[in-house]
């Protein structure tokens, strides 16, 4: 029979649709090509055919915009909100109103042309992780801004566009997102009640359970919710508890590059190589002000969701805001469990 599960967070259900479901070897990804690869503007060497460096890691004996890099962030050369501006609030009529005020950046993560941060050293990922809270940390300084989302499109169906070399992308906004919204309700209503943080209590129900969890190392634990909406959904979560994502220090950097390098290998090899996104929901920037939320340091809890894009959303996920999951994430967590991602 098919199973509607509840999210504790923000109380979406979702269908595991199990007179669907497939054994979870059968869900590798499909051998769809994107239009061919474009010439890659990324690598080392070519870096006059990118916006100048906002931010970079590279040796002292290396000039600024040249070879020699680790890491770079350049702004988009097609930005989906931009920095320059005042934010004009208005409305019309029924309607609320604002100039595209934000600002978008791409994170260059090697400089070797390498398709998949899951091939990249933990080392590499770590200073990944350090350029984002580095980054987020500087563009909270604009009062403009209210939230910046890290994120990762990889693959043509995932939004990865036609140059594979691997790289993620910063968006601050002048509003916080629905999506971490609907989560900070979540999380302060079962606050409010429990005097607890849900995802804590979460994290503590799914290692005594072990059902869902796919790697319990160092601080974090990574596991497939229990109403995923998607096959081979994953969250990584900090076992101690924090709001802010820039509050990992040096060595719990590192740790998170171990284990989203092992997720990602483990995706890689037991679902050949699929599509993906990732996404960091973190606290937003607190402004003091009247309904400031002063438990939200108590009551939030950061985490990156992956989604592997293995299906497809179509009308009646449109029509109802449900989603239809195919596979139990029990099933799924206990696939990439046994994934021996050291021989990819």
């Amino acid at each position: 029979m098919p199973e509607l599960r509840k999210d504790p967070i923000i109380g979406r259900w979702v269908i595991i649709a199990t007179e669907r479901a497939k054994r979870p070897d059968q869900f590798g990804s499909p051998a769809v090509q994107g239009p061919a690869e474009k010439p890659c503007p990324f690598c080392d060497g070519k870096e006059k055919e990118t916006p100048p460096e906002i931010y970079v890691i590279r040796p002292k004996t290396s000039a600024p915009n040249g070879p020699g890099w680790e890491l770079r962030v350049v702004p988009s050369i097609a930005p989906f909100l931009r920095i320059e501006g005042d934010l004009d609030r208005r409305g019309r009529g029924l309607y609320d109103m604002m100039t595209g005020i934000g600002a978008h950046e791409i994170v260059i993560e090697t400089s070797q042309h390498i398709a998949n941060m899951a091939d990249l050293s933990q080392e590499q990922i770590g200073k990944v992780i350090s350029c984002y809270i580095d980054r987020i940390m500087d563009l909270e300084k604009d009062r403009r801004f209210k939230y910046v989302l890290a994120f990762k499109n990889y693959g043509w169906i995932a939004g990865g566009g036609r140059i594979q070399h691997s790289r993620s992308q910063l968006i601050a906004t002048p509003v916080n997102p629905k999506r971490v919204k609907e989560e900070l309700v979540g999380a302060r209503q079962y606050y409010d009640y429990h005097e607890r943080c849900i995802f804590c209590d979460l994290i503590k129900q799914e290692l005594e359970a072990k059902d869902r969890v796919i790697l319990d190392i160092d601080g974090f634990i990574a596991i497939t919710p229990f109403a995923a909406r998607f096959p081979f959904e994953v969250w990584i979560l900090p076992k101690k508890h924090a709001c802010d994502f820039t509050s990992l220090t040096p060595p719990m950097r590192l740790e998170l590059g171990r284990i989203l390098k092992e997720i990602l290998a483990k995706l890689k090899k037991g679902l050949n190589d699929p599509a993906y996104n990732y996404i960091i929901h973190t606290a937003p920037f607190r402004r003091q002000k009247v309904g400031y939320w002063k438990s939200i340091d108590y009551d939030y809890h950061w985490h990156i969701e992956i989604i592997p894009r293995l299906t497809r959303v179509a009308g009646f996920e449109w029509g109802t805001g449900f989603y239809i999951c195919p596979l139990p994430p029990e099933d799924a967590a206990k696939f990439l469990r046994e994934v021996n991602e050291a021989t990819t």
